[in-house]
């Protein structure tokens, strides 16, 4: 009886100093960020002809956010403001940087990286950087300590026209897509049959990385090149659906996030590590096939409509985050930033960011709205809408629209004006997700008041569309020779 009585103790003892150390551990992060996934993609957000069990276990097992913006709906932009907390613009950021282009992220912005290397986190990014190509803005300048991907769109090598200027025609031989390990090529990724190694390639040294440093706090970003077209998929997954290249794609995807939940279960890490999922933007639909769903929400990639901006994004963090969760509220990629920062006790930058702390929403909260307005950019400067809450306020402005055009097939684009004429209008997000019904002159408060707050957002952040630059914009990095 005495021996069962100091068993017991002991193996109370044992848990108690279990749970301190879990405790007192510092939280691992582990950000994935997909390419050009719709917010329709997934089987958790309404997929029918696939699945993805393995994200669809992460959503069951934390909280799933249906209301969740990127930044702006186009690369670049929308990486800045992950890695900073900023709108885009505020640090001189817009649309999608090309090889050798001449700027990239300043050095005095902060990343997500360089805040947590305050506190010791070992950091690693496995995939698409795009935040600047020239040494000085690749990820081992930014505080990062390893980087295995390519600097750029999958997509941005040379290309060939059929004759008309919307329809590009990747043909031959790629040279000028480099795979980089540090600072400099590894390869050069010069096929569709190459850029199917990609995923494997990502996933794999991301599954070491997470062995290598399992004792150690770490920051494991993963942004993915897929599925921005041209999309490859591995022999492994080639045809494996049966409905189609993207669908196979969608089950790779899914393999790769099962693989990263695997090492880190492998390595008692599953109720130490904070994971989140989303995509960088809508999805690029006038490539038709080749591209993913917007659930049924407007327009897609390249539009402030919610189709190009509101994306899939899950959050795990066993024991944190209670499992299960539907969250609804406003937030957006900008806000991960500060809510990283208050999981890791870091210190934000003395520069102004834009993300707002979700940490008490992530801890089941469903009562905290921190976030109540959202400005929507795009093009080199231009303030296209603004919302609040559920109320969003379409304002005049040239645009992308993909409405009333026939898509593209296998890897080739259909037409997408770049000039469609877009007028004001308010939206009722509750009751009308997909921006059909302009209810303005119904609710002329809403209208005042968003007006209002574009005003303030442009006094902030500028605004081209009315020719004002804005007093709160810091200038992007420029190439030094």
């Amino acid at each position: 009886m005495m021996k069962k009585l100091i068993l017991w103790i002991s193996a109370c003892f044992l848990l108690q100093s279990s749970t301190s150390f879990l405790e007192n551990k510092p939280t691992n992060i582990v950000l994935i960020f997909m390419d050009d996934m719709g917010y329709g993609d997934l089987s958790c957000y309404g997929a029918t002809t696939y699945r993805t069990p393995n994200i669809d276990q992460l959503a069951s097992e934390g909280i799933r956010f249906t209301n969740f913006m990127a930044a702006q709906a186009v690369c670049s932009a929308s990486r800045v403001a992950l890695m900073t907390g900023c709108y885009p613009n505020r640090v001189g950021f817009w649309g999608a940087y090309g090889p050798n282009a001449k700027v990239g992220i300043a050095e005095s912005e902060m990343t997500m990286a360089e805040l947590l290397k305050q506190k010791g986190y070992k950091t690693a990014i496995y995939g698409k950087w795009h935040l600047g190509d020239r040494k000085q803005f690749l990820p081992l300048q930014n505080g990062f300590d390893e980087y295995t991907g390519i600097p750029y769109s999958n997509d941005m090598w040379p290309v060939w026209y059929d004759g008309t200027p919307t329809t590009r025609m990747p043909k031959g031989q790629y040279p000028d897509l480099p795979l980089v390990e540090g600072n400099s090529p590894k390869e050069f990724i010069k096929t569709l049959d190459d850029q199917a190694r990609l995923t494997t390639i990502y996933t794999e040294k991301a599954v070491d990385f997470i062995n290598r440093n399992a004792k150690s706090p770490f920051f494991l970003y993963l942004p993915h090149s897929m599925p921005h077209v041209p999309i490859a998929v591995s022999d492994k997954y080639k045809g494996k659906s049966g409905e189609g290249l993207y669908a196979d794609l969608m089950m790779e995807i899914d393999w790769s996030i099962g693989e990263v939940m695997k090492a880190l279960k492998a390595n008692g890490l599953d109720e130490n590590t904070l994971v989140i999922f989303t995509s960088d933007n809508g999805p690029w639909i006038n490539y038709g096939n080749h591209a993913g769903s917007t659930g049924g929400l407007r327009e897609g990639k390249g539009t402030s409509y919610e189709g190009g901006q509101r994306v899939p994004a899950i959050a795990r963090w066993k024991g944190t985050v209670p499992a299960g969760l539907i969250n609804n509220q406003l937030l957006s990629t900008i806000d991960v930033f500060p809510t990283v920062a208050a999981i890791a006790g870091s210190t934000l930058p003395a520069h102004k960011i834009d993300g707002i702390n979700m940490l008490s929403t992530l801890k089941g909260d469903m009562n905290a709205k921190p976030r109540t307005y959202f400005a929507y950019y795009y093009r080199k400067n231009s303030l296209e809408a603004v919302r609040r809450e559920h109320w969003k306020l379409v304002l005049p402005h040239r645009g992308r629209t993909y409405v009333g055009y026939t898509p593209g097939k296998d890897g080739f684009p259909g037409t997408a004006p770049e000039d469609h004429q877009e007028s004001l209008a308010l939206f009722d997000l509750r009751r009308d997700p997909g921006e059909v019904y302009d209810v303005q002159t119904q609710n002329p408060e809403i209208v005042k008041e968003l007006l209002d707050y574009a005003d303030s957002v442009r006094e902030d952040l500028g605004d081209d569309i009315v020719g004002i630059e804005g007093n709160g914009r810091r200038p992007i990095g420029e190439f030094k020779e």
